[in-house]
């Protein structure tokens, strides 16, 4: 459902000025990280506030199985959070240990490694501060223009957070970035927001629902845990656990259809992802179309925006349209869908572990398993945060679609979008919106699991309508099924990555983030080893990359390589969800310039106002490489 723009709340008489930063990012996950990052090595004054009690997002709290296709995708900050991560398990065990080999290049560590990683990148930043405990509790804004409330210009001037201490802090910012799960800066903003699903024939989408509804795409933790003795603790009842309510398990356990506790059978119940993590850990998660789940749709309705927005999207709220945001009205609502979660996703565990009623093999094979003691040592060994795949989603510039993944017609590439700012490579995935039947076997309703060839993310997903000074690279602008294609921490980071950028040239330039020219953000992310197009075989470091993104970003590699047999085919299987380099996407910079893409690419030169007398002339040994490095210097020139 959408939600139209909602004014901002006039903060009351303050207690102290405010601190003055050029850039406030709020919520420290990964795409918050990342802006911090670009915006503070851009030389700007940064604030990152984290309402929890420590960074990182979920993948410190337990998504340590980061989800990608190919490690071709992996570039800028993500990429470089994985050379350090890699580097790390180096220094510390050896080149040839196997938590090197266990971290999958970086890509796949213990949640405290993870954290430490990020508090190292970040504290190498001076000009970055960091606050944790802190959560967002109004903010004051200007506003200019239309008296209509939709088409409203306004600009955030401080923002007032409230500490667990019951302290309340001003503080003001140029740029203000939401990087949260949720949206909540975005939302007190009064920037347009969605929350549901679109019906198929909004924007075309074979996977979307033939009509709109408020389903959102279910939640459970992502666990921690190993079998090795030395570092298990089991866990103790959660808060609420009755016995009886696991009883319904027995019967599954009886006739097979649950066939182990632990594995990736979508017979058994606690997904171990593979390959593991290093130090015998594993990243548990939600069985995708398993017989019981960890995910519980309908049990998150009132996460996004509380039980006021609950009630609009019902249609019972008296003040339809207008979903008002508040601190409390949003927190009481998520700590009783979070402990609804660990009630169901531990005590189902300890049940398992403990109930004399289940049957001794299966007991047997849960005891193997517990929780690692030296993880979430302030949290009693168990994650902090609920893994949050979608919650509001921004009404902004661009709106991402199904459409956006797809094939692009004769092309092994997905449609170009010229002011791409961020890629991703994995399909819309969703586990989830709706349960049908038990949820002891029974069926989950709105999964989607699509197959798709890399994509492009253009800016405009970051970019709200009436909101001059904010970007959100969190909840961004994307329909249900667009979304599920982009929830996902690597893509997140990149999008943090842009937004921090975007924010420095905004200060820059003294202008709105509308404004930012996106060429000259696009020539930053490509200086920094940010990826705009997917290549397979020109990589961040390399000499030529910043020249191939460049020419990849004015379309000059769509359309080369034809169509595969299966869109969105992916290269040969490595290890669980990971591929190697998707086919057709070589940049194949030694490869003799044939004539039809010599036509093509001096038209491309033409558009960009070089002299056609000085675009190289195709000589039969000329290659791509040769060609679009000569038509670069006469650019520059």
């Amino acid at each position: 459902m959408r939600f139209l723009p909602l004014l901002c709340l006039a903060v009351a008489p303050l207690i102290q000025a405010a601190e003055d930063f050029d850039v406030l990012v709020y919520g420290a996950t990964p795409a918050g990280i990342a802006a911090a990052l670009a915006a503070g090595r851009d030389g700007e004054r940064v604030l990152l506030v984290e309402p929890g009690s420590w960074i990182g997002g979920v993948v410190t709290n337990g998504l340590s199985h980061a989800d990608f296709r190919t490690f071709e995708s992996l570039t800028g900050t993500y990429g470089e959070f994985a050379k350090r991560v890699l580097a790390h398990y180096r220094s510390q065990y050896g080149a040839d240990s196997e938590q090197v080999k266990d971290s999958s290049r970086g890509t796949n560590a213990e949640p405290k490694v993870n954290l430490a990683v990020y508090e190292k990148m970040l504290a190498e930043v001076p000009s970055i501060q960091v606050k944790t405990e802190w959560a967002l509790d109004e903010l004051k804004c200007s506003f200019e223009g239309e008296r209509d409330l939709a088409k409203q210009v306004r600009a955030v001037e401080i923002a007032l957070f409230y500490d667990t201490k019951g302290r309340r802090t001003p503080v003001s910012a140029k740029v203000f970035i939401d990087a949260t799960y949720e949206g909540d800066l975005m939302a007190a903003a009064g920037a347009a927001y969605r929350v549901g699903r679109e019906g198929r024939a909004e924007f075309g989408e074979s996977a979307a629902p033939d009509v709109p509804d408020n389903e959102l795409q279910a939640y459970n933790f992502r666990m921690t845990m190993t079998a090795d003795p030395s570092n298990r603790s089991f866990p103790r009842a959660p808060k609420g656990y009755v016995a009886e309510d696991f009883y319904p398990v027995i019967p599954l356990l009886m006739t097979g259809k649950i066939t182990g506790v632990f594995g990736t059978n979508k017979t058994e119940i606690f997904k171990a992802q593979i390959p593991r993590l290093p130090n015998g850990k594993f990243d548990v998660n939600d069985m995708s179309n398993g017989v019981l789940r960890l995910s519980m749709p309908g049990e998150n309705l009132e996460w996004p925006d509380g039980v006021a927005g609950k009630s609009v999207r019902e249609g019972s709220h008296s003040d339809t349209g207008v979903a008002p945001y508040h601190r409390l009205g949003v927190t009481l609502p998520r700590q009783r869908a979070l402990q609804a979660h660990k009630l169901w996703n531990v005590g189902l565990l300890y049940f398992l572990q403990n109930d004399i009623s289940v049957p001794e093999r299966f007991r047997k094979e849960a005891r193997e398993w517990g929780f690692p003691k030296d993880e979430f040592l302030e949290n009693g060994h168990f994650p902090e945060q609920l893994y949050v795949r979608e919650a509001r989603r921004m009404e902004g510039r661009f709106v991402f679609t199904q459409n956006e993944t797809m094939n692009a017609k004769d092309d092994a590439r997905a449609v170009w979008l010229s002011d791409s700012v961020a890629i991703g490579d994995y399909g819309p995935n969703c586990h989830g919106t709706g349960h049908e039947g038990s949820r002891f076997g029974g069926k989950h309703s709105g999964e989607i699991y699509l197959p798709c060839a890399p994509y492009q993310i253009p800016y405009g997903v970051l970019v709200p309508n009436n909101v001059e000074n904010l970007l959100v690279p969190g909840a961004l602008s994307a329909s249900h099924v667009g979304f599920c294609a982009l929830r996902y921490e690597p893509v997140w980071m990149s999008l943090g990555e842009a937004a921090g950028h975007a924010a420095h040239l905004a200060n820059s330039a003294r202008t709105s983030v509308q404004r930012v020219k996106v060429p000259v953000l696009q020539s930053r992310l490509h200086e920094t080893g940010s990826a705009t197009v997917y290549f397979s075989d020109v990589a961040p470091g390399d000499t030529d990359f910043a020249l191939v993104q460049w020419w990849g970003s004015l379309g000059g590699f769509h359309g080369i390589e034809a169509s595969r047999a299966t869109p969105g085919e992916r290269g040969n299987h490595i290890v669980g969800q990971y591929f190697e380099a998707f086919p057709g996407h070589a940049a194949d910079l030694s490869r003799v310039l044939d004539e039809r893409l010599a036509q093509r690419w001096a038209t491309i030169a033409t558009t960009l106002g070089i002299d056609p007398t000085v675009i190289p002339v195709r000589d039969g040994n000329l290659t791509r490489g040769e060609w679009l490095r000569k038509v670069r210097r006469c650019v520059k020139s």
